[in-house]
């Protein structure tokens, strides 16, 4: 077996090679990042260190200090460090994996190359994150072994975030060279990859920039507006909410415009080559630095007075409109969940958002059809990178067989469609669909269905479950996952916690204790759970039923407590958003195996709440357990570090920060591939079912009790003054105080877990009868967003 890729070289220390180096860092690898040494630097610079490595050390602070972070927590930025071509180029000798990330200039990379066939090691292996630069063309002059060890690899920006990773292999690149960095792509950096031919723009941007031009050049043949346009492609096309303008302001239009450009250079022989023509009114903006967000104005500016829109007939900038008859067929999209059924509506619409989506549509699919045997071999690579790298919710084919694949084909042929050979052929032969309900995937190349290239720990759930629900109710279902292990999945809108869910839960541990080895919590979705049903609460509260109110945060606490203890492991598979009681079901499962993408924290307090499922003394218990028996420590700075978290409804933007902040254990699992969540989480529960597991001994603390209050309260008190608190944030806070210090006598004697959670209780009924948490819940019910007062 070849040796796994430990050390990593990125050259070229600008945003994509910045990202890519931070990436790195958080998948555990070592990486030497470097740039070149800044040119006309004073003779007394020249001799320092600091100012050599400006370039370098600059890009890795950007990525320091980026929004939304690059890092998963800036101790992985200790992973990093950097250096200079000039002074550090020799140091790549001593790493596995060399990937070039400098500027999209042949002669550039072709010069760095020749340094590197000269200083790589013999079985360093090699490769560029060009987006579009031939194979065959940047490695003119090498020699075969730099040849044999040499591919692209083409991350999408921000590496961080998007899953898709293109490799494409040259003409000679080693297969074995070729496969370790394939599986460390998916095995290491969590990546989706999809392997590309090499041709202009691979995959993903050579289908992105299509849909987006063809989106641009239909919109002026059409009369309509960029709002209109975003607003169509956008959700009801099953495309990412910022559509196409403004996707293009966040990506930049000078970017945007060198992807097509370099299409429409390139692709001589398209047939659809004039779609990447570039419109005047946009090379009109890249003249007149109107490149989007970079720039605070592209296809939509803020102002005073509120967000404007280029105006593409004028060129200049005014108020946002849309044309009333799509928006008023959007608006009965909203509720529409399924993207299936959303496109079908869309396609089927006869006014000038449906005409407008069905040309686009057909032009697109047709085009990717067209690709097929060019671009990649298979339709479901194509599939695949525009999941991963555009955020579509359906790739072209995907979406060919939503609309219905008899049907949309025979209306793209009877509209006058330019669709392939193998295309029609499929249709005289009764092909139904692209996709079959067994995996098989039809290659028009082959004229068949083949089985598709599949991540065997990547199985959908809907596959990994072994026959009908085991027990279900309106709130969630069990399953067998097979090999003694059981699941349980909310089914709530957002996997939200009530009553149902509940119940689901104290079904989900008894029969796990009675017929399997382990449970697994894993909620399908975007999100592992947003916690509570703030509705039952607030209705709760306004009628005055503050008993059904201690009921059920009781009965959530005492379900939680029972994962704790249970006599088998219970796993909890957090994703998403993991907030509230969605952390609280974390908290008491007897492990995590986390999403890297993990948002989480107790944040009740936005609502003028406290956790009251078992939060406050269960994160507290959690940093206080490593404490060994015996040993005379004061809690007090662990209680204060807990309230901060609590009261400042503090929010893990990884799961590695969750780990920093204690709302998960250092010794929880992370999975870098979402698609791998379930896999990973089941197989931490076989191993500690089947080594040994037991559930733990409860623990009693000493708290701060009376004293700790005091000081806490002293804190408070100053925010409110400082103006940075409400007064009522502060009566909230001081319950948080109240509970973690174990009330006024915690520190007389050792704290149970029991008085925590009857503490926990009672000033969740408390503030539930205050008038101000009451018009905070129906704010936010009301508004999606927290109200302060």
């Amino acid at each position: 077996m070849s040796h796994p890729i430990r050390r990593v070289a990125v050259l070229g220390a600008g945003v994509m090679g910045a990202g890519i180096a931070a990436h790195l860092a958080n998948a555990g690898v070592e990486v030497l990042l470097l740039d070149i040494v800044p040119p006309n630097l004073t003779p007394a610079e020249a001799g320092e260190r600091s100012a050599r490595n400006r370039f370098s050390q600059g890009g890795f602070d950007k990525a320091l200090k980026s929004r939304p972070a690059s890092f998963f927590h800036p101790s992985r930025a200790t992973l990093v460090s950097v250096g200079n071509f000039d002074d550090d180029l020799p140091r790549v000798k001593d790493v596995d994996l060399i990937i070039e990330a400098v500027v999209e200039n042949i002669d550039i990379k072709r010069k760095l190359f020749e340094k590197l066939e000269a200083l790589a090691g013999p079985e360093t292996l090699l490769a560029s994150n060009t987006s579009g630069l031939r194979i065959a063309a940047m490695l003119e002059g090498r020699g075969e072994s730099f040849r044999k060890r040499f591919m692209v690899i083409h991350f999408f920006n921000p590496p961080r975030y998007m899953k898709l990773l293109e490799l494409v292999p040259g003409a000679e690149t080693d297969p074995a060279a070729f496969a370790r960095v394939k599986a460390f792509g998916a095995d290491v950096l969590g990546k989706g990859v999809v392997v590309a031919k090499d041709t202009t723009n691979f995959i993903g941007n050579r289908i992105g920039a299509h849909a987006m031009m063809a989106a641009i050049h239909q919109m002026l043949a059409d009369g309509l507006t960029p709002e209109d346009v975003d607003a169509i492609v956008g959700t009801p096309m099953g495309r990412p909410k910022s559509a196409a303008f403004r996707t293009a302001d966040m990506v930049g239009l000078d970017t945007f415009a060198h992807v097509a450009d370099n299409c429409h250079k390139a692709l001589t022989t398209d047939e659809d080559r004039e779609v990447f023509a570039i419109p005047a009114f946009i090379r009109t903006m890249v003249e007149k630095k109107q490149l989007g967000d970079k720039t605070k104005g592209g296809f939509y500016k803020k102002t005073p007075e509120g967000v404007q829109t280029l105006d593409p007939t004028t060129g200049e900038y005014r108020e946002k409109k849309t044309t009333k008859e799509v928006s008023s067929f959007v608006k009965t999209l909203r509720d529409v969940e399924d993207v299936g059924e959303r496109l079908r509506l869309l396609a089927a619409d006869e006014g000038p958002a449906g005409r407008f989506a069905w040309k686009v549509l057909a032009r697109g699919l047709s085009y990717a059809a067209r690709r097929v045997g060019e671009i990649s071999d298979n339709v479901w690579s194509i599939d695949d990178g525009m999941r991963w790298g555009y955020n579509w919710e359906l790739g072209p084919f995907e979406t060919w067989d939503a609309l219905g694949f008899e049907k949309a084909t025979d209306r793209m042929l009877a509209d006058g469609v330019a669709l392939p050979d193998s295309v029609k052929a499929m249709r005289a032969n009764g092909v139904k669909s692209w996709y079959r309900e067994d995996g098989a995937v039809y290659n028009p190349l082959k004229g068949a269905y083949e089985a598709r290239e599949s991540d065997p720990k990547a199985v959908p759930f809907r596959l990994a479950r072994k026959g009908a629900a085991v027990w279900e109710n309106e709130g969630g279902v069990i399953y067998d996952l097979g090999d003694g292990v059981a699941s349980l999945t909310l089914k709530s809108k957002m996997n939200s916690v009530d009553p149902s869910t509940i119940e689901a839960q104290e079904e989900a541990v008894a029969r796990a204790e009675r017929d399997f080895e382990a449970l697994v919590l894993f909620n399908e979705g975007e999100n592992f759970s947003v916690g509570a049903n703030l509705m039952l609460v607030a209705m709760g509260a306004s009628s005055g039923d503050f008993e059904s109110i201690r009921a059920l945060a009781a009965r959530f606490q005492a379900a939680n407590q029972r994962m704790k203890y249970a006599k088998v492991p219970v796993v909890a598979a957090a994703c998403g958003m993991t907030l509230g009681g969605g952390l609280e079901m974390c908290l008491g499962a007897g492990a995590v195996q986390a999403a890297a993408e993990t948002y989480s924290g107790l944040v009740e307090v936005g609502m003028g709440l406290v956790p009251g499922g078992g939060g406050c003394m269960n994160l507290l218990w959690r940093a206080l357990g490593d404490i060994p028996e015996g040993v005379a420590v004061d809690a007090y700075p662990y209680v204060t570090q807990v309230f901060k978290n609590i009261a400042l409804a503090k929010v893990a933007t990884s799961a590695d920060e969750a780990k920093m902040l204690g709302f998960f254990r250092h010794s929880d699992g992370v999975t870098l591939d979402r698609a791998r969540l379930l896999h990973d989480a089941k197989q931490r529960a076989l191993g500690l079912a089947r080594s040994g597991w037991h559930a733990p001994a409860p623990r009693e603390f000493k708290l701060p009790g009376e004293s700790g209050i005091a000081t806490l309260k002293m804190m408070v008190l100053s925010l409110v003054q400082g103006g940075q608190a409400s007064e009522h944030d502060a009566k909230v806070a001081l319950h948080v105080a109240n509970i973690l210090c174990g009330g006024v006598d915690g520190a007389a004697a050792p704290v149970s877990e029991a008085r925590v959670l009857e503490l926990e209780v009672e000033a969740f009924l408390s503030l539930c009868g205050e008038e101000k948490t009451q018009a905070r819940m129906q704010y936010f019910l009301m508004n999606n967003k927290p109200l302060r007062n």
